[in-house]
């Protein structure tokens, strides 16, 4: 299992503060993006254009690429922009 966690606008959209997933991994945080754009609806709308969502990985910001494994936090959160 996986923790998830989604912050901003992704709470909004998707109904949700979090979840507990089953988690075949190890794999990277990209095919974890698009298992959950597989989900369809909302799901589909907010992580298809997974290169614009941000991820932490046990609370380090991490690149599409890195691992998620069993046991880890994964939160996913917009683009930050200021002014």
């Amino acid at each position: 299992m996986i923790q998830l966690l989604y912050f901003a606008r992704l709470r909004e959209a998707l109904g949700t503060e979090g979840e507990s997933l089953s988690w075949p991994g190890p794999d990277s945080v990209s095919a974890l993006k698009k298992l959950l754009a597989a989900r369809g609806g909302a799901w589909q709308e907010q992580f298809a254009d997974n290169s614009r969502l941000r991820a932490a990985v046990n609370q380090q910001l991490v690149a599409d690429s890195a691992v998620v494994q069993q046991g880890d936090e994964v939160a996913f959160f917009p683009p930050v922009t200021g002014g």
